[in-house]
C-alpha cells in the first residue's frame, strides 16, 4: 500500500490548470486528461512531470468516452529519451470529483502501469487547501461474502518542490509582493486562511458522521480510532486547573500587549513633543535673523539724516559770517 504521495507544485498543478485553460471554456463543465510521469519506489509516488492526452467525452453519458492512447505510446517514447529516470506511474484529470467512467480509464491505464494512480487536481478551488486528491484502485472485499467490486481508495498526498523549484518560487513571490502589507497583516491573513482550511475539515468530518450516524455510509473502523484519538488529544476544558492554566496564560499574552501599547503610545508623545520644540526653535531662530538686519537699516537712514543736519548748519553759518 503507497503511504504518501507527493505532487511536485510546479510540475503538476501549473500544466494541469493550463491544459485546462487551453482546452475548456470557462463555462463549460468538461474535464481534461492527462499522463503523470515519476518514480515510485513502492511506498511513495513522487509525481515530478506530466503531459497532455487528447480525451472526449460525453456529459450526457458517462460511459462514452474517448482517450487516444496510441498518442500517449508516441509521446511516451519521447519523453524516455528526454529523461530515462522519469517513469510514467499514473493520470490525473481535472475533476473535480470521481466520475462514473473513472475506473474504465483506469483500467485502460493499467496496459501501460500495473499500479496506476490517480490525481484529481482542483483547477477551480473554492475552499482553502490542497487541491489535489490522490487515488488507487481497489478491490472492495465486502463483509456479507457478496462478489467484490472495484473502487478507489484515498490516500493522503502533499505539495512539495524541489530545492531548484523553491528558489524559483521564492524570487517570483519577491517580484510580486505587496509592499503596502506589513508583516503583522500578511501574519494575521495567513492564520486566517488556516483557520479557514481548519473550519473546512471539521465541517467535512462532521458531514461523514451525519451520514454514518444516518445510514448512508458505512462505518470505517480506522476512521473512527483516528477521531478517538483527536478527541482524547483535546483538553478537559472542565478541570479547574486546566482552566486556571489557559486564563493565567492568556493574562500573561494580554499583559505583554497592554504593556507595548502603553510603551508605544509614551514614544509617540515623546515623538510629538521633540516635534514641538524643533518647530519653536527654529521659528526663533528665523525671527532674530529677519530683525538685525532691519536694524542695521535704520541704524544707516539715521547717520545720513545726522550728517544732512550738520551740513546744513554749517552752510548757515557760513552766510551769517560774510560781510555786508
Amino acid at each position: 500500500m503507497v503511504a504518501t504521495t507527493t505532487e511536485q507544485l510546479l510540475a503538476l498543478q501549473g500544466t494541469t490548470v493550463d491544459h485546462h485553460a487551453r482546452s475548456v471554456a470557462r463555462s463549460s463543465s468538461k474535464r481534461v486528461v492527462g499522463v503523470l510521469l515519476g518514480q515510485d519506489n513502492g511506498k511513495v509516488v513522487n509525481v515530478a512531470n506530466s503531459f497532455a492526452v487528447p480525451f472526449e467525452e460525453d456529459e450526457k453519458d458517462s460511459k462514452t468516452w474517448f482517450l487516444d492512447h496510441n498518442y500517449i505510446e508516441s509521446v511516451w517514447e519521447m519523453f524516455k529519451k528526454v529523461n530515462a529516470r522519469e517513469r510514467m506511474i499514473g493520470w490525473y484529470h481535472s475533476g473535480p470529483k470521481l466520475r462514473a467512467s473513472d475506473l474504465e480509464i483506469n483500467e485502460l491505464f493499467k496496459r501501460f502501469i500495473p499500479r496506476p494512480v490517480m490525481v484529481i487536481v482542483d483547477v477551480r478551488p473554492q475552499t482553502v487547501g490542497i487541491p489535489t486528491d490522490a487515488y488507487f484502485a481497489v478491490e472492495e472485499i465486502k463483509d456479507d461474502g457478496t462478489e467484490t467490486r472495484k473502487t478507489f481508495l484515498h490516500v493522503p498526498s502533499a505539495i512539495e518542490a524541489e530545492e531548484a523549484e523553491e528558489i524559483g518560487v521564492e524570487h517570483l513571490l519577491r517580484d510580486i509582493k505587496d509592499s503596502t502589507t506589513t508583516t503583522l497583516a500578511t501574519r494575521v491573513s495567513e492564520q486566517l486562511a488556516s483557520l479557514r482550511g481548519l473550519q473546512s475539515r471539521l465541517s467535512e468530518v462532521q458531514n461523514y458522521l451525519i451520514d454514518v450516524a444516518a445510514g448512508k455510509l458505512p462505518i470505517n473502523h480506522q476512521i473512527v480510532y483516528h477521531l478517538q484519538d483527536v478527541f482524547n488529544l483535546l483538553p478537559d476544558l472542565e478541570d479547574p486547573a486546566m482552566t486556571q492554566s489557559f486564563t493565567s496564560n492568556t493574562n500573561d499574552q494580554l499583559l505583554v500587549v497592554y504593556l507595548s501599547s502603553l510603551v508605544r503610545a509614551v514614544i509617540a508623545l515623546h515623538a510629538l513633543v521633540d516635534n514641538k520644540a524643533a518647530n519653536g526653535r527654529a521659528e526663533l531662530e528665523e525671527g532674530k535673523g529677519e530683525e538685525k538686519p532691519k536694524k542695521s537699516i535704520t541704524s544707516k537712514a539715521d547717520a545720513s539724516k545726522a550728517d544732512a543736519s550738520k551740513n546744513g548748519k554749517e552752510d548757515s553759518n557760513k552766510g551769517t559770517d560774510e560781510p555786508k
